[in-house]
């Protein structure tokens, strides 16, 4: 596969269409991800002061998609059909689960679309012990991964849908790929958000070209109000699930590892409840390379997938976090296809604190210069815990796969990230009011070396001599050690020194 850029897009004659291909529209295939007549541009007059009992006019239409494919040997004579009698999303559900030639398929259709992501060996190698190459998918056009298995999905539609538009609710990375790549195949899409949803994102959503709606003070608001838009004027409601064409556009993330890096020894996925990367990559992995080690990595407060895996099937009744640090890390389990593959394919998958994600979004930053979110940063954090020191020596690749950090939350993660590493420290001591004293303790802070970011001086509420002040320092070190010799040199001159401790 070659990297395409949005202004290098050219429709490419496919010479032979894969059976996926030939039988996912019933007008013929679309080739490369465009297609070929297209439909009216995208009216905002349509959707003027829409509101809850104002809806569109319009018949409920139905449409289905058949895949037909020759009787072939699944991924290692391990996977068995599953049957999902309860779709989440209006999209027809394929419960056909995904074979290597699934992934090839898709890996050649959303070549001219998705960007092929460098996987590029680290300067964090020599901290861990490993050979260490980071798979950069944060610099995908919409910062996430997602784009794989979003394009391969909307490429499947029929024609006569993408003509009619598909519908998304919320403010996920998922709904961002939607609203690109659905624009740039000419697809009317519209996009649901809470009121909720930061300014940022809905700005982000519009430039991308889609529809953007505010309904709703909560996320479950605006899903009933998408679904009820999606029925009253035949658009396709798209909610992120585990079909196997979804899987199979992830999955070629898989592909592209194995060949950008030889003799891998393992590779380390976000996991959590939406493992459809995990499911969709191990398929590919494994079926080049048995002995290739997949492992998931998933938050400590939102162990969703590893008690799905106890029980055998998703957890229904999962408490999620609606936190914005979290993402889809802390999503609920959302497909029973996916549970299987990771089941059967993932070798291991285990947890991490919000501490260890947040001090590695920070070594991501500074040995990388890469800004990214949980998701992201949640593989390295499995490194940064030691969670896995049978990696020792190996050779490791890590998916780096979502970015979409916004400002005010990047500022707060870091200073948070600051301080866990001991870099950002505080201390009270109490000193005589007398000129002089404050000075003789910055010149103790500049003969060491450090940052002061902030020094305040306090009388009233002191209880100790009248003319005593307490003088309260935040400073910023080199490292931990750079920390103790400062500590050291501060109790020799002030015994009565307290250092708050993290």
């Amino acid at each position: 596969m070659q990297p395409a850029l949005k202004s290098d897009r050219k429709v490419k004659k496919q010479d032979a269409p894969t059976p996926c291909e030939r039988h996912c529209c019933k007008e013929g295939p679309i080739r490369n991800g465009h297609v070929g007549q297209r439909p009216p541009s995208i009216n905002p007059e349509r959707l003027k002061d829409f509101g809850e009992e104002d809806y569109l006019n319009g018949d409920v239409k139905t449409w289905e998609m058949k895949i037909v494919s020759r009787n072939e040997e699944l991924l290692r004579d391990a996977l068995d059909p599953v049957t999902q009698p309860n779709s989440r999303s209006s999209q027809p559900t394929y419960n056909k689960l995904i074979r290597f030639e699934d992934i090839s398929a898709a890996a050649f259709k959303i070549q001219s679309g998705v960007q092929k992501t460098p996987c590029m060996y680290s300067r964090l190698s020599k901290q861990y012990g490993m050979d260490i190459y980071l798979k950069k998918e944060f610099l995908q056009y919409t910062g996430s991964v997602k784009e794989r298995g979003v394009l391969y999905l909307l490429t499947s539609l029929q024609q006569e849908q993408q003509k009619k538009g598909v519908i998304v609710a919320s403010d996920s990375n998922f709904s961002m790929a939607v609203a690109y790549h659905a624009s740039e195949l000419r697809i009317p899409v519209f996009v649901i958000m809470s009121t909720s949803t930061s300014p940022a994102r809905v700005k982000m959503c519009r430039e991308y070209g889609a529809m953007v709606i505010s309904y709703g003070t909560t996320a479950k608001d605006s899903q009933i109000h998408a679904r009820r838009l999606a029925q009253e004027n035949g658009y396709l409601y798209l909610e992120e699930e585990d079909s196997a064409i979804y899987l199979s556009g992830l999955g070629t993330m898989g592909l592209e590892i194995y060949e950008q890096v030889p003799k891998l020894d393992a590779v380390i996925f976000p996991a959590g409840g939406h493992c459809g990367l995990l499911a969709g990559s191990a398929a590919a992995l494994k079926h080049l390379n048995p002995h290739i080690a997949v492992i998931g990595v998933e938050s400590e407060s939102f162990p969703v997938l590893q008690q799905s895996l106890k029980i055998g099937h998703p957890i229904e009744d999962q408490a999620c976090s609606n936190h914005q640090f979290y993402g889809d890390v802390s999503g609920p389990c959302f497909g029973t296809n996916s549970l299987q593959l990771t089941g059967k394919l993932v070798d291991k998958v285990v947890t991490v604190r919000e501490e260890d994600i947040l001090i590695s979004m920070l070594r991501l930053l500074e040995y990388e210069r890469a800004t990214v979110d949980a998701e992201g940063a949640i593989g390295l954090a499995a490194l940064v815990a030691g969670k896995l020191p049978e990696l020792k020596s190996k050779r490791v690749a890590i998916t780096i796969c979502s970015g979409n950090l916004e400002l005010p939350l990047m500022r707060q993660c870091i200073d948070r990230a600051l301080t866990l590493d001991n870099r950002v420290c505080k201390f009270s001591l109490l000193l005589s009011d007398c000129p002089g004293n404050i000075s003789k303790l910055l010149e103790i802070l500049t003969r060491e070396e450090v940052r002061v970011l902030d020094i305040k001086q306090e009388h009233m509420f002191v209880i100790s001599d009248l003319f005593t002040i307490k003088v309260t320092c935040i400073i910023e070190t080199r490292d931990k050690i750079h920390t103790a010799q400062l500590r050291n040199a501060l109790l020799e001159r002030y015994p009565t020194m307290m250092w708050t401790e993290r």
